[in-house]
This record gives C-alpha cells, structure tokens and sequence, in this order.
C-alpha cells in the first residue's frame, strides 16, 4: 500500500477520485481552493471552476442525477450563495454519489466570518463527516461517495484550515473506483419539487434521518478510546488532535460522522462517567444536541465559542488551567510592532484607491484582495459584506441621499460571480451609482484561478472570454469605459465624467496582477 504526504485538500482530490468521481465543480475560496488543482492530472475526471458556488452545486446535481459520481468544493460562506438548491437537493436525492465539501475558517483566516457549517447539514437534513487528518480526508471522502448512493442523499464534507493545509501521510492503494454512469432517466416525481412532490418527499427526508442515525450509530467513523478516568471527552474534526494532546487518562469519543450523531453510542460511553467535556471548535454544536437528547455534559464558557482552539485552550477546557505542556514554551518577544496586511508592491488596486481617497468618495465593496484598500495608507474601502455586495450597498446609500459621491469597486472574478445582476438592478432602478471593476486579469487572493473574464479554463485550456465592456453596454449601462489602472489621471478623468452622467457608470479599471508574471516565469 503507497503511503504519500498529502495535505488535507490534496487528500481530497485523490481521495474522490479513487472512489470514481466523475464531475468536479466548485469556485474558489480560501481554504478549499487547493482542491480542484489537485485533480487537473487525472483527466478521467470533468472538473470546473464554475462562475460561483450555486452554479457549482446545480451542475453537480445535474451530473449526479445522471449517475455520475460528483464533487463540489467551496468555503464555508460557499454553502450560503449555494443554499438554494443545496435545501431541495435534500428533497430530490440523489443518484449518482454526490459530495459537498464545506472549507470552514475558524478565526477568519482569509474570510469576512467565521460560520459553522454544521448548521446547514443540521438545516438540509443531510449526514455531515468531519475529518481530522489527511488520511480520514482521503477515506472520508470515499465513505461519503458510498454513504450518498447508500442513502440517496447529498453529504457534507466538513473540513477546516487546518486540516486543508497541513500534510500528513495517507496511505491509499492507488486504484480508481469505476462507476458506470447510467445516464439520466425521467422521473418527474423525484426531481420536478412541485408542492403534492415536495410534501412527499419530505417524509422520506425525515425517514432517512432516522436511518442514518442508525448508520451513524454502527458506523466506524464513530468510535470509543478508553481511558482511565471516570472523565469523557466527546469531540470530532481537528479538535481530536488538541484532545489528544490535552488529555491525560479520559475516555475519549472521536465522531467522525457527527450528523445525524451516534445517540445510542454516545448514551453507552456516557453513562459511567462522572463527567463529560465536549471539545468542538466554534458554535456549541456537538454540546446543544447532546443536551437536547438528555445528555449531561459540561457547557463550555462562550469566549471558546470564538476562532480556533489550540492544546492550551482545550486545557483550559478540561479544567487543567495549570496544567504544564511538555517542552519549553517559547519565550514571548516583546516591543515588535505590528504589521498590517498590506497589498503587493505594485498591485494596481493600490493606484486606484488612491484616487478614489483623494477624490472623497464613499466607496463601496466586498471581499477579496482589495479589501485591504481599507487600511492605512490607502484607508478608502468603507464597506464589506461579501461577494457582489458593493454594487447593492452603494444603490442603498443613492436611495438615501442622492448628493453622495458613491464608487463601488469589484473584482473581475467576483463581478462575474455576484455583481452583474445588482449591476443590472442598478440600471433598471435608476439608481445612478459608479461601478468599477477592478480587473487583474485573475481571481488573485485564492491563487490565481481563471474565471470566464479570460481565455482559459481550470486546465488551461483555451475559451471564450467575457468581455465586460461589451456586456455593460447590453446592460445599458450609461457610460462605459475602459482605463489602466496605473494612469490615475486617466481614472481620475472617467470618474469626472462618470459624475456627470445621468445614469449608471462602468469603469474597468484593467492592468495585470502583479504576480501573474512571477507564476508564469516559475513554470518557465
């Protein structure tokens, strides 16, 4: 059996296709955005960047409804923008295995929150896994493929930064898992959700329910490590890790499968011990249903409902406040002053942002690299939600007072993924508002993915480019224009003349992401 040193994303990738997916789709989204790359070398495997995360989620269902198994990755705020299909899915079932992996970011790492994803496979009604390590990624990832046909069900792949991105060894067998794909076959019942077929169905979602509760109940992904003392710790996903290093004689119960819970399981494992810790990073998840079922554990203080844990916050936990960790701590160094996240030397946001501060604008916008144009010294973003939400806030604040200087600024990649619609609501609502589009040729702050702004898809591969001029002026977009981002007087011009015109405005402000040009001489 080979063994190899994967990271957790990597893990993933293999992970699914060993077990014979044939569809992959997904946007990208620090801390998933590693595994579609790790599936470009096996073409046996479709995959995509799809234009965001609901796209993502309906093309795989189209594939899984056709018996193909399929993939689709995204962050944990993914899962809101894909929702709405995600809570039918529940309802229509499966065919063809079909795995959602959810890339949460406790302590908002490289995100605008940090939601616990656990709730929407608790929302959807559907079996979420939770790994720890690289090696429960891989096989994890495979059970969820046999646990979706199993069940007809979608299924969550919970994972979080930590175990994205650390390596550790997998050991797999390397084969591929073929799966004959059927082809689609009509059933209006199962996939057209009418009312008189959605109230059916639900039914079946809450019989299902308490089928895979019985799964999760026999499953092995659940299991009991005996300790010494008449102390338990009940935990899943990378918090295992710190339990393991935190404990000391308690009995520990690792979930693996920690929706539907393993009730009957966990009821056995409790019912000897004086006393019962729940070790979970984020929303009291685990802890909430356990109460809620009858069981008596310890509540956890609300400051460990925030960012991640570590060895000594799960002490803290365990009531060990005193206790001493192996090694010698690191010496803290003081006096180092602190040092802001700042945008790349040469990044022509910064050029951008600089005009829009000395002209006094209210700007607008959301997340990605220039959401940094907050700080100091550029200090001239003044609002982020989240993808698309710029061109929505700045219509908001015209409708309040129509003499603001207003400037939405967007990504190229996130323009096409949740700013041409508000764009369009802009122009049929006259809302008179600026817009920019920030084009550095990329989707820069997950690593430099493609996006339909440009020729090439997820494999390189050469397409059809969205051209955002031309698609402004089918918008009837008022004024349309297109700038270097590096000739701030020219910006400066358009965005006079922008203030001048009657209607929408739409500015590209275009140049190349600085580090395009480093990534294509390190393949060189």
């Amino acid at each position: 059996m080979a063994k190899q040193l994967f990271s957790g994303n990597e893990a993933i990738a293999f992970g699914a296709y060993e077990a014979g997916v044939h569809v992959a789709t997904g946007y990208p989204g620090t801390p998933s955005s590693e595994i579609m790359p790790a599936l470009i070398p096996y073409p046996e495997v479709n995959i995509e960047w799809s234009v965001n995360e609901k796209v993502a989620l309906e093309v795989a269902i189209g594939s899984s409804y056709s018996g193909a198994r399929s993939l689709v990755t995204m962050k944990h705020v993914g899962v809101n923008v894909a929702a709405d299909p995600l809570m039918t899915l529940s309802y229509t079932g499966v065919k063809g295995g079909l795995v959602i992996i959810s890339a949460d970011d406790p302590n908002c790492n490289s995100s605008q929150n940090e939601q616990d994803n656990r709730h929407f496979a608790r929302f959807a009604k559907i079996p979420i896994l939770e790994p720890s390590n690289s090696q429960e990624a891989f096989d994890f990832t495979k059970e969820a493929f046999s646990l979706s046909e199993k069940y007809k069900t979608p299924v969550m792949l919970r994972v979080t930064t930590r175990v994205c991105h650390t390596k550790t060894p997998v050991s797999s067998e390397g084969k591929r898992q073929e799966i004959k794909i059927e082809g689609f076959t009509k059933d209006p019942s199962c996939y057209v959700m009418i009312p008189a077929h959605a109230r059916k169905k639900h039914v079946v979602i809450e019989k299902r329910l308490l089928d895979l509760q019985k799964e999760s109940d026999a499953s092995s992904l659940n299991y009991v490590e005996k300790g010494e003392r008449s102390v338990g710790i009940i935990t899943s996903g990378l918090s295992y890790q710190y339990v393991k290093e935190a404990a000391d004689g308690e009995w520990i119960f690792k979930l693996g499968m920690s929706y539907p819970l393993p009730i009957n399981k966990i009821r056995e494992f409790t019912k000897n011990l004086e006393k019962v810790y729940v070790v979970e990073e984020l929303d009291p998840f685990l802890e909430k249903e356990l109460i809620y079922n009858g069981i008596k554990v310890e509540k956890r203080d609300k400051k460990f409902y925030l960012g991640e844990l570590n060895t000594e916050r799960v002490m803290e936990i365990l009531g060990k406040k005193d206790a001493v960790l192996e090694g010698d701590k690191p010496e803290k160094i003081k006096d180092i002053p602190l040092r802001l996240p700042v945008l790349c030397p040469g990044c022509a946001h910064r050029s951008v942002f600089q005009v829009l501060r000395d002209m006094n604008y209210i700007v607008t916008g959301d997340i990605g690299c220039y959401t940094l144009g907050t700080l100091p010294p550029l200090s001239a973003l003044d609002t982020c939600v989240c993808m698309g939400a710029g061109i929505g806030n700045a219509q908001g604040i015209y409708k309040t007072k129509k003499d603001e200087r207003l400037v939405a600024v967007i990504g190229d990649s996130t323009f096409v993924h949740s700013g041409i619609t508000s764009l369009i609501n802009a122009v049929y609502n006259k809302n008179k508002i600026t817009v920019i589009i920030l084009d550095n040729r990329t989707t820069a702050m997950t690593g430099g993915q493609p996006h339909p702004g440009i020729d090439q898809t997820v494999r390189g591969e050469k397409t059809k480019a969205l051209d955002f001029e031309e698609l402004g002026r089918a918008l009837k977009v008022d004024y349309v224009k297109t700038v270097d981002a590096y000739q701030k007087a020219e910006l400066q011009e358009s965005l006079e003349i922008a203030e001048k015109t009657d209607g929408v405005s739409l500015i590209i402000a275009k140049r190349d992401c600085v580090l395009l040009k480093k990534r294509e001489t390190s393949k060189e």
